[in-house]
C-alpha cells in the first residue's frame, strides 16, 4: 500500500479518537449527575464511533501486516491502547449508570407498592396485592439482568479487542516463519565459506612449517 493510505487511515483514527473524547467527556458528566432521556442517544453514538474506530484499527493492522515498519508497528499499538481504554471505561460507566437507575427504579416501585399495600390493608382485593408483589419482583429481576447484559458487554469488548492483537501478532510471526528459509540459506552459506577459510589457512600454515623445517635441516 502507499504511504497515504496510513495516513488517512490514522487521520480517521485521530478524528474518531476525538470524537469520543468529547462524547465521553458529556457522558461522564451525565453519570455522575441525574440522567436525562438524553442519555440512550449518547450512548448509542459512543458506541457507533468506538465500532467506526474499531474497524479503522482492523485497517491499520493490516496494513502493518502487509509490511510496516517497527514505528507504524508501535502507533498501531498506541491506537489499539486508546481503542481499549475508551472502549472499557464506556462499559463501566454504563453499567454503573445501569445500576443507579435500577436503585432509583426500585425505590420508586417500593414507594408505589407501600401506597398500594395502604390501599389494600384498607380493604382492597388480595389478588391486586398479590400481583402487585409479583410485578414488584419482576422489576427488580429485570435490573439485575440489565446489569448482568452490560458486564457481558464489556468483557466481550475486551475479548474482541484482544483477539485482534493475538491475530496481528500471529501474522507477524507467519511473515517471519515465511523468510527463515532463506535467513538459513544464508547462513549456512557464511559458514561454508568460514570453514573453507580455515582449510585453506591451516594449509598454508603447514606448508609454511614444512619448508622452514627443510630450510633449517638442510643448513
Amino acid at each position: 500500500m502507499e504511504a497515504s493510505s496510513w495516513d488517512a487511515l490514522r487521520k480517521q483514527a485521530r478524528k474518531l479518537e476525538a470524537q469520543l473524547d468529547e462524547r465521553m467527556t458529556s457522558y461522564r458528566r451525565l453519570v455522575s449527575s441525574k440522567p436525562d432521556g438524553s442519555v440512550a442517544d449518547l450512548e448509542s453514538s459512543i458506541e457507533h464511533l468506538l465500532k467506526q474506530l474499531q474497524q479503522i484499527n482492523l485497517q491499520m493492522q493490516t496494513w502493518v501486516s502487509s509490511g510496516g515498519s517497527q514505528i507504524i508497528s508501535h502507533t498501531l499499538t498506541r491506537h489499539k491502547e486508546i481503542l481499549q481504554d475508551l472502549s472499557q471505561e464506556f462499559y463501566r460507566l454504563r453499567s454503573s449508570l445501569r445500576a443507579k437507575q435500577e436503585r432509583s427504579s426500585l425505590l420508586l416501585e417500593f414507594r408505589d407498592y407501600d401506597r398500594e399495600k395502604a390501599d389494600i390493608e384498607g380493604g382492597a382485593d388480595s389478588a391486586e396485592h398479590a400481583l402487585l408483589k409479583e410485578q414488584a419482583a419482576i422489576s427488580r429481576n429485570s435490573g439485575q439482568m440489565d446489569n448482568v447484559i452490560s458486564q457481558a458487554q464489556a468483557t466481550l469488548g475486551a475479548l474482541v479487542l484482544q483477539r485482534s492483537t493475538f491475530g496481528g501478532i500471529t501474522t507477524k510471526i507467519s511473515n517471519v516463519s515465511s523468510r527463515l528459509p532463506t535467513v538459513n540459506h544464508i547462513l549456512s552459506s557464511i559458514k561454508r565459506k568460514k570453514s573453507m577459510d580455515t582449510i585453506i589457512l591451516s594449509f598454508v600454515a603447514s606448508v609454511c612449517t614444512f619448508l622452514m623445517l627443510i630450510y633449517w635441516l638442510s643448513k
